[in-house]
């Protein structure tokens, strides 16, 4: 069985946001830029999937321009057996993604497919269920332990009131929770054995994708400071000041 993993390069996570001076966008020139660390925990999955002998291969998959194979290099040197690019320049939204990986589920007929639940840098959280609604299949969102035996998905996922577990029929979409699993350390060695796994190169163009934005993002504006807290001396000023302010 293949599984296939988005992996997508976003802004890391422990860098401050800038907005840019025209509020057209965030400042991504000189910015580190890492994998998504939910498609990190997508991954891990995959791989201990392989190791307990329920796959034979995994595949990263990257959608983005020409830089991006530095990116997916590093999901070749976590353990994946290889990458596909899909080379484009535009920024992908949800739905164009999920229609991108539909066209690769068409060509690699993956018996599972991985996704991390949302990305951190638009929060979306929808291509998942995009892709399984498109490709007609099962989907087990918000994973926090997952089990694969006798062509079937035992997913425990998270949820308002607490744990659900679900069963689903693979081929399937699962997305991946935080508490799924943490991502092994990457070894030089495996670094090295990484720059000769093949990554396959795809021109967005030839996949017969509709590229047109579904959703026009007008403005961005970096969120209003806080103002500075207000000190009181015991319970009843409190009580007085938030009856001040009409919160009582």
């Amino acid at each position: 069985m293949k599984i296939l993993v988005g992996y997508k390069r976003v802004v890391d996570y422990n860098v401050r946001i800038q907005v840019k001076p025209d509020g057209s966008g965030v400042v991504t020139d000189g910015v580190k830029l890492s994998a998504n660390p939910f498609d990190d925990i997508a991954l891990e999955e995959a791989l201990r999937l392989r190791e307990k002998g329920v796959a034979e291969e995994v595949i990263v998959v990257g959608i983005g321009p020409a830089d991006l194979t530095a990116h997916l290099r590093n999901g070749l040197a976590m353990g994946a057996n290889r990458a596909i690019h899909v080379v484009t320049t535009d920024a992908v939204q949800p739905l164009t993604a999920a229609r991108v990986f539909l066209k690769l589920v068409e060509k690699e007929q993956p018996g599972l497919v991985i996704l991390g639940k949302q990305a951190i840098d638009d929060d979306a959280n929808q291509t998942g269920q995009m892709l399984a609604a498109l490709w007609d299949r099962p989907q087990a969102t918000f994973a926090s332990k997952v089990e694969i035996a006798d062509g079937k998905a035992t997913v425990t996922r998270e949820v308002d009131a607490g744990l659900e577990v679900i069963e689903a029929e693979l081929p399937a979409v699962i997305t991946t929770d935080l508490r799924l699993n943490e991502p092994r350390f990457i070894k030089l060695p495996d670094i090295m054995k990484a720059k000769s796994k093949p990554i396959d190169t795809i021109e967005f163009g030839s996949l017969g994708v509709e590229a047109h934005d579904h959703l026009k993002t007008t403005h961005y504006t970096a969120p209003a400071k806080r103002s500075k807290g207000v000190m009181v001396k015991d319970a009843a000023e409190l009580v007085a000041a938030l009856k001040q302010k009409g919160l009582l």
